[in-house]
């Protein structure tokens, strides 16, 4: 279903990450999921779209030629505050770089944003004996609102990797917390296997994990790959999804994605 809503506010969080706040009537029937990944799809039109801001993202296939299509991305809910009728979006920047990023870092108070869903698929398992959860900017939003969901007292390891102390934001829960940022140093070799290497490193609490491992692709297969061959976690005990490439763009990256969960599934049988 298409919603479209309003842009309240723009916000500065760290040098990379920038949050919009949006709400009005068009958000009418907006329903969040039990989840804390929830995700909504943004349709972004290009400079001088031919149709209205307020659109229908199918409408606009079938009757407009594809160079002036809505360019789509997937964005994780930070939150949604149903009283208000106001949606929380986090965008990681990076210059001039991909579509959605520079879209937000741009965008002012008023402008229109389409999108459809939400979709979902985790949800920290309050029977969990303790819960993992792993990834860089891109996957901060869903880990932030997860850690706030986790029940009170629970144990919560946290690896967070991103540019630097400047990149960090508060994060708060009423989970017992072992919080650790990591920061890249500019030499991609080394800073690949930063996640993976301190995910190696960490201590794990007896019992069963509930795990979210999202990020970088490489990154989060490696993650994967030792969790379920060296530390014996369940499939169905993980929730893992590689959201971008290094040194692809972002539609050079949707191109090859399907192929790449596959063999990353493939890893560890």
């Amino acid at each position: 279903m298409a919603f479209h809503g309003v842009v309240e506010t723009r916000e500065w969080l760290t040098p990379g990450l920038v949050r919009l706040v949006i709400g009005g009537a068009g958000l009418d029937g907006f329903v969040m999921p039990d989840a804390t990944d929830t995700y909504v799809n943004l349709a972004i039109p290009p400079a001088g779209a031919p149709y209205d801001a307020v659109f229908e993202p199918k409408v606009v296939r079938d009757e407009h030629p594809q160079d002036v299509w809505p360019v789509r991305r997937r964005y994780t809910v930070r939150s949604w505050d149903r009283a208000s009728r106001l949606l929380t979006l986090d965008f990681v920047v990076h210059g001039d770089d991909g579509v959605a990023g520079p879209w937000a870092a741009t965008v002012q108070p008023g402008d229109v944003l389409v999108f459809e869903g939400p979709g979902s698929g985790y949800l920290p398992d309050p029977a969990a004996d303790w819960h993992l959860m792993v990834g860089d900017e891109s996957a901060l939003p869903a880990i932030a609102a997860s850690l706030e969901a986790v029940p009170a007292g629970a144990r919560v390891v946290v690896r967070l990797l991103c540019d630097g102390p400047d990149h960090e934001v508060p994060l708060t829960t009423p989970g017992d917390i072992d919080l650790q940022w990591l920061h890249r140093s500019g030499d991609a070799e080394k800073d690949a296997a930063l996640l993976a290497d301190a995910v190696a490193a960490a201590g794990f609490p007896a019992g069963r994990v509930h795990a979210f491992v999202h990020g970088e692709a490489e990154e989060v297969r490696a993650v994967r790959r030792h969790l379920l061959g060296e530390r014996g976690l369940e499939r169905r005990d993980m929730s893992c999804s590689p959201y971008w490439r290094r040194t692809m763009t972002d539609e050079a990256w949707r191109s090859v994605k399907r192929d790449f969960v596959a063999a990353m599934d493939a890893d560890v049988a």
